[in-house]
């Protein structure tokens, strides 16, 4: 029987789960089709990334608001 020492174990796990991300972000390309994700796997997916603008530059962009008064 082979042994495999924790940190082999750890690797093997993570290659897995890699694949399986992997699927299933194909698999959600698919339309009609709702993949599930666990938080790790979405995190990990990018889908929690903080792109949103700072207040500051939300206001510095706004074009509705008339300076003249």
């Amino acid at each position: 029987m082979k042994q495999i020492n924790k940190d082999q174990h750890s690797l093997e796990e993570s290659g897995n789960a890699d694949d399986v991300l992997v699927n299933k972000l194909d698999d959600a390309r698919i339309p009609g089709f709702e993949a599930e994700f666990d938080p790790d796997e979405a995190e990990r997916a990018g889908a929690f990334l903080e792109d949103a603008l700072s207040e500051a530059d939300a206001l510095d962009s706004c074009i509705d608001l008339d300076d003249e008064g």
